[in-house]
């Protein structure tokens, strides 16, 4: 499932492998799309946990870029 929070910012949840990929690279196109208009900024992609991503469209990743990170908390082990 994808939650849009705005053009800026894409929630993904999912329990299964074939569908985090799938809705992960509906939202990083989703994603690009905006980045590419505003011509700025790249994407990053954090992993909060086994199910749980968003995709945003960052100022701290330079533009045509897109970068990944996790920040995993207790519950996600």
């Amino acid at each position: 499932m994808i939650k849009r929070h705005s053009d800026l910012v894409l929630e993904i949840t999912a329990h299964d492998p074939h569908t985090i990929e799938s809705d992960l690279n509906t939202a990083v196109d989703i994603a690009r799309q905006h980045a590419i208009l505003e011509g700025r900024h790249g994407i990053l992609v954090t992993q909060h946990g086994y199910t749980s991503y968003t995709v945003a469209v960052s100022r701290d990743v330079p533009f045509g870029q897109t970068h990944e990170r996790r920040e995993l908390g207790p519950s996600a082990g």
